[in-house]
């Protein structure tokens, strides 16, 4: 996980970013409320452990702030009030959990691990190869801007080659993704679909991505 901490008790921040960092984070520790809401608008973060009483802007505006710029990055805020009141403001203000000080180091990774899990759940993935677009979420399929119609075993289909972009997929794997046949029945049912996919995807576009590499399967990619 890369994980941004803002907490300006440096002593506090030093331990937690060697502890987290032996159990394979990357951590960015910063002092301040304002230096703190600079850095969390940056992408690429897992998660934020923000301390409440925190100089320049302390830990509820700047989780407010953040949500208001529209940011989802996950929130843990840490303080020593653990009164019922102080965590609902956290809560109410949009951070995901709270957790008084003092914690376990065990505690906090499980609630990282568990507010991350959900994150990733909610968070819409688009896969892109050239100018095709395919969202996991909606299932919504565009090449070059213009929106296809797909079936539902052809939008499976996309999706296995999409996930292996570049690399082969045999037709066994293709019928466990897609049909979940863990033998294969005989038929060209695979080479069927190949073929309605293809005529959706490549027709009149450039490059053609679905590639067939005789005796091993199928791949999707720029390249021959």
């Amino acid at each position: 996980m890369r994980l941004l901490i803002i907490e300006d008790e440096r002593k506090t921040a030093a331990l937690l970013r060697d502890t987290l960092t032996q159990h394979d984070c990357e951590v960015i520790c910063v002092h301040d409320g304002s230096s703190g809401l600079k850095e969390a608008l940056n992408p690429g973060w897992d998660a934020l452990l923000v301390d409440i009483m925190l100089p320049k802007l302390d830990g509820l505006s700047l989780v407010r702030e953040l949500r208001a710029k529209g940011h989802t990055t996950p929130v843990i805020m840490l303080s020593a009030r653990g009164e019922v009141e102080q965590r609902i403001e956290g809560l109410d203000a949009g951070a995901d959990d709270y957790l008084p000080k003092p914690f376990a180091i065990s505690e906090l990774l499980a609630r990282l691990r568990s507010i991350v899990r959900r994150s990733t759940r909610q968070r819409s993935v688009v896969f892109s190869v050239a100018d095709l677009s395919f969202d996991q979420t909606s299932r919504e399929v565009r090449r070059g801007g213009r929106k296809l119609e797909l079936s539902s075993r052809e939008s499976l289909l996309l999706e296995c080659l999409l996930r292996a972009e570049g690399r082969v997929v045999s037709r066994r794997d293709i019928l466990a993704s897609v049909w979940e046949y863990d033998f294969d029945p005989g038929t060209n049912l695979v080479d069927v679909y190949v073929r309605r996919l293809r005529d959706k995807v490549d027709r009149d576009h450039t490059p053609p991505l679905i590639q067939t590499l005789r005796g091993l399967g199928y791949a999707l990619r720029t390249e021959p």
